[in-house]
């Protein structure tokens, strides 16, 4: 009699199951490894796991910009160590803080400007990226490291100190974003490399997520909130008292950046050097930037373009710069409303590139960029009105009346309408940046793509300073918030007129 076990078997009688499993594990190996298509710059293409390892590259280093720039350290750095009376006497604590903010982003972005397009240029020629890129992850993993020692009410030494970290940071991001993307082209086919470079921020904006997740599960909640699913205290014996959530923010995105930076440099093949000295890879570089730009002159339609997009772009950064830091000091807000605005409004993010393409394939890309940058202004405009004491400037609202509901964040009026101002500011300044992208590939003559994505990028990087010093400048002469941040408006509003002058027309290459 056969026992149950026979009599139930289907399948071949000699299957195993660990033979399966292995064989399945060996299919997917050389699935990863596997190296057939031909890379844009004409060599063989990195396997699935090499070019997987790069998009991993922008979940590893993005988090910077969500956790430490917009939502966390930023807005902690204006509001609380940034000490009062550091700007005299006639200006508040956050005109301040948002005025030293600006002049902070003004350094770097100086910096940055001069330097960024010709370390482009010489990426190029030199042959080697993944050494630039391991410096440059390493300076920002060591500026962020020391952000846990920047306490409330720092002495004039202290401001200096952090400042520096904050603008030694910047530098380090943007530098590494230059000659990590330059690794692109060599590692992706002509037909792969959009999707790969979307894989690469839709980690990165992921990344940065979960990053704000686990800060406010771990750090913020814990001891404000009676639900179960939270822990009673915070991890690591973390005192919420002395601010030490948002003075973690840049130790944890070191580590972050550190753990999951490493496949880039196992996995993803390096171009091989050109055994150039780096000299003349710097004169070589300059003499491309300058014959770029001297080419312009034959596309003047496509140059009056990236006129008009250097400014309302300038305008979008300033938008995402101070947007965290004006929310934290108008209403007060501490981790937990700041990280849970966080998480919300880079999911409204993700929403705003989907309704770009939507608008974009309607309307065309011109009229979606005066439909998204225009309601970036007006949204904009709109989010200066709100108060925690009034609504829309002219609406009173008394800050004794009961809370809309029992949560520690967002239970006012006031808050809840300036979120869904933000909201849509958040989705239609990404989808500013999609048609911004757009655009250019419909008027570009497809000859001469790249050379004029290589213009693209360099209008983004030479004037990345001018919007938030010019909110920065602003905000200390006149001592208050809402006038500083109509430098952003300014900058929108000029990008906005030029576009009337770009006509959405394909140019011819000469």
């Amino acid at each position: 009699m056969k026992s149950s076990t026979e009599a139930g078997a289907v399948g071949p009688p000699d299957s195993d199951p660990s033979a399966t499993a292995a064989a399945e594990a060996a299919g997917l190996a050389q699935w990863l490894h596997a190296r057939h298509e031909i890379s844009t710059t004409g060599d063989i293409a990195a396997s699935r796991l090499g070019q997987i390892s790069w998009a991993m590259f922008e979940w590893a280093r993005n988090p910077y910009i969500l956790v430490v720039w917009i939502y966390l350290f930023a807005p902690y750095f204006a509001k609380y160590v940034v000490p009062a009376g550091y700007c005299g006497a006639g200006m508040t604590r956050g005109a301040c803080g948002q005025g030293i903010a600006g002049v902070i982003q003004a350094y770097s972005g100086i910096f940055i400007a001069v330097l960024a397009p010709f370390l482009g240029a010489i990426a190029d020629r030199g042959g080697r990226r993944k050494p630039w890129v391991a410096l440059y992850a390493l300076i920002l993993f060591a500026a962020m490291i020391p952000m846990w020692f920047a306490m409330p009410d720092a002495d004039a030494r202290g401001v200096l100190f952090i400042g520096a970290l904050i603008a030694i940071a910047n530098v380090a991001y943007e530098f590494s974003a230059v000659f990590h993307n330059s690794l692109l082209p060599s590692i992706a086919s002509q037909r792969g490399i959009a999707g790969l470079s979307g894989l690469g921020l839709s980690l990165g904006n992921a990344g940065g997520i979960l990053l704000l997740l686990f800060m406010l599960i771990a750090f913020a909640l814990p001891g404000n909130v009676p639900w179960s699913f939270i822990p009673a205290h915070p991890l690591w014996g973390i005192d919420q008292a002395l601010h030490e959530p948002e003075r973690l923010s840049g130790p944890v995105c070191a580590i972050w950046l550190l753990a999951f930076a490493l496949p880039l440099f196992l996995f993803t093949p390096d171009r091989p050097s050109a055994n150039i000295p780096l000299h003349r890879a710097m004169i070589a570089g300059v003499k491309s930037v300058i014959a770029t730009i001297r080419s312009l002159k034959h596309y003047r339609n496509v140059g009056a373009y990236l006129l008009a997009r250097l400014f309302f772009n300038d305008g979008m950064t300033a938008v995402l710069v101070f947007g965290g830091i004006y929310a934290s000091s108008t209403f007060g807000w501490g981790p937990i409303p700041m990280l849970v605005y966080g998480i919300e409004l880079s999911v409204f993010a993700v929403l705003g590139g989907f309704f770009g393409g939507w608008i974009d394939n309607r309307f065309g890309s011109k009229r979606a960029i005066f439909i998204s940058i225009g309601g970036t202004t007006l949204f904009g405009l709109l989010a200066l009105t709100m108060g925690p004491d009034r609504i829309l400037w002219f609406i009173p609202y008394d800050i004794a009346t009961p809370h809309v509901w029992s949560a520690p964040f967002f239970n006012t009026w006031p808050e809840l309408i300036f979120l869904l101002i933000v909201n849509f500011i958040a989705v239609l300044i990404t989808a500013g940046y999609a048609n911004s992208r757009t655009m250019l590939a419909r008027i570009a003559p497809p000859e001469k793509m790249t050379e004029f994505f290589g213009l693209y990028s360099l209008s983004g990087q030479s004037t990345s300073f001018l919007a938030t010093g010019f909110v920065g400048w602003l905000t200390l002469v006149a001592h208050n918030q809402r006038i500083g941040l109509l430098g952003e408006t300014v900058f929108l509003t000029i990008g906005l007129f030029l576009m009337l002058f770009v006509k959405e027309q394909r140019a011819t290459a000469l």
